[in-house]
């Protein structure tokens, strides 16, 4: 009998295919003790367990490139912290098996995380795989994973390690369902960069029967269960007027009036261009520089490493607009030779650029590199702070961009609230600013970003955030300049025409969304999407504002 069911749609397309579940295993160890004579087997066991986990999940991410090379990254840098490693040693030394102090050392740990507020706790998910890595290895045993399967099906799952998604083969998981969750988990963002159809959030999903058939619409993150003949052909039928739609809209992002809005890609390395230039986007609008710290072997990376890197993405977009985020290092990102080792809660504390001034050499030589790589170019260079909060930290990063001779234009990251509330004042330090939605909603809401219980806060199409958002362009238009998005909410194609309604003056995504939003906003005028955004704001929830844009872009 066909049950409909709703959870948040984080990656366009419609999949249906018959439900296949996450494998899983039954990996705590039995305690047992050892004696003094096995203590120096046990702790080889356990490094050499711990390396090799680590290793994997860098080659995955070597692998997969781009958001999923950053995100297995640090998880890497979990499995190798010095701490852990410490603790489980400590308790080989008193008795315990390699995989007993292994998963106990990790327990801790996991407490620890899941008590230091919801910014971290969000991580604890990457943490339990981890550790079932190391304690599978150690014991033997395969590890959970994505089932083997030589025919296409949905995977579902209460959620998806990282190493898991990073990896789908898209010719044989047509799309995923996860019970955990959010818009911009881990896991979200992955299936955008896949191109795989994903719907996060679904409360009961992993009571789903295997084998039960499923029609999964990433786009609105509507679930069919058992859908009749006729409902499957009408949702292929609305899945192939949307690849239409794609293919009939072309060239620079506009209005269907004229109003340009310039697309844009987010990036995370190199790795990226090739997928960005493909969808047409007409340059970056956040390049994550992330990656080249997380690989550095525990230093920052040389000046010269750094211009390698940088001019590879400048020069393929050749007189197009590249912006540059500087180092975000901090809370989720933590880097051993520039974090504090403990802070009651790090996503309150030093990161972003807080933390980069306090390395001011830091700062430094990324500027430096970033001003060689922009050397002969005709690329269109803006350079960006994250985490600015008022105008004094605005002037600390123009001064040292103007310091390391950078010519560019300098920009901040709108992501703490008061930055929006404040936004002409901090105008009057930098030239542009680009709205980060997801860090935006975290903090306007109290709501951590990876928490599948909190998701409703995560909504962008949450009025208090379209509120701030649209404070921030109004102040930029005020003044005579720039404001972008580059958070997730931009990869959403009627959220798009809501943010262009609201002043929003670029457009930056994932470059599988591209095509999307382009197609959607050349349907609508700048005045539909001026009045979307009214009706969206004077909503008082998120899924209210989406259905109050959504009936008046459809005229009803």
């Amino acid at each position: 009998m066909e049950t409909t069911l709703r959870g948040i749609g984080v990656s366009h397309g419609v999949a249906i295919g018959e439900v296949r579940h996450m494998g899983t295993a039954e990996l705590e160890p039995p305690t047992r003790r050892i004696t003094g004579e096995a203590v120096p087997t046990e702790l080889r066991r356990a490094r050499q367990a711990v390396e090799a986990v680590a290793a994997d999940l860098v080659a995955r991410g070597n692998l997969a490139g781009g958001e999923a090379q950053a995100v297995l990254e640090a998880q890497a840098m979990m499995a190798r912290d010095p701490e852990l490693i410490a603790d489980v040693e400590r308790r080989i030394a008193v008795g315990s098996t390699a995989e007993r102090a292994v998963y106990d050392a990790l327990a801790a740990y996991r407490a620890l995380l899941a008590g230091a507020g919801d910014y971290l706790a969000g991580r604890v998910a990457d943490l339990d795989d981890v550790r079932n890595r190391i304690v599978a290895r150690l014991l033997g045993v395969p590890m959970p994973g994505v089932p083997n399967s030589d025919r296409p099906y949905v995977l579902v799952a209460r959620d998806l390690a990282p190493a898991d998604t990073a990896l789908l083969d898209p010719s044989l998981v047509l799309g995923f369902v996860t019970e955990e969750g959010g818009p911009t988990s881990h896991s979200a963002i992955l299936a955008r960069a896949l191109g795989v159809p994903a719907v996060v959030a679904l409360r009961g999903a992993v009571e789903l029967a295997e084998g039960t058939v499923v029609a999964v619409d990433g786009s609105t993150g509507v679930v069919t269960v058992d859908p009749d003949p006729e409902q499957r052909e009408e949702m292929l039928r609305v899945a192939e007027e949307r690849r239409a739609a794609l293919a009939s809209a072309t060239g620079p992002g506009a209005t269907s009036d004229g109003h340009k809005v310039p697309l844009l890609a987010n990036i995370g390395g190199p790795a990226d261009v090739a997928d960005a230039v493909e969808a047409g986007a007409e340059g970056v609008g956040l390049f994550r520089t992330e990656f080249l710290f997380l690989d550095s072997g525990g230093k920052a990376p040389s000046e010269k490493k750094q211009v390698e890197a940088y001019r590879q993405v400048l020069e393929a977009f050749p007189e197009g607009r590249v912006v540059v985020r500087v180092l975000d290092a901090g809370a989720d990102k933590p880097l051993d030779f520039l974090t504090p080792a403990e802070e009651p809660n790090p996503a309150l504390g030093v990161r972003g650029l807080r933390t980069l001034l306090g390395h001011p050499e830091v700062l430094r030589t990324q500027l430096r590199a970033l001003a060689r790589a922009a050397e002969g170019l005709p690329v269109y260079l803006e350079v960006m702070a994250p985490m600015v909060a008022d105008r004094a930290d605005a002037r600390a990063f123009a001064d040292a961009c103007r310091d390391a001779g950078l010519r560019a234009k300098f920009g901040v990251m709108v992501e703490v609230p008061s930055a929006a509330l404040r936004a002409r004042s901090v105008l009057q330090e930098v030239e542009f600013l680009s709205l980060g939605t997801n860090d935006l909603a975290q903090y306007t809401f109290a709501a951590d970003r990876q928490a599948g219980a909190l998701a409703r806060y995560q909504d962008p199409w949450q009025p208090a955030l379209l509120d701030l958002v649209a404070m921030a362009a109004e102040a930029a238009g005020a003044e005579g300049k720039s404001c972008g998005v580059c958070g997730e909410a931009a990869s959403d194609p009627l959220l798009a025409c809501v943010l262009v309604g609201l002043g929003v003056t670029s457009l930056s995504m994932g470059a599988k969304a591209i095509p999307y939003v382009r197609a959607e906003l050349s349907r609508r005028t700048m005045a539909q999407c001026e009045r979307a955004a009214s009706a969206a704001r004077a909503s008082d929830g998120g899924e209210q504002a989406r259905a109050a844009a959504q009936s008046v872009l459809s005229g009803e």
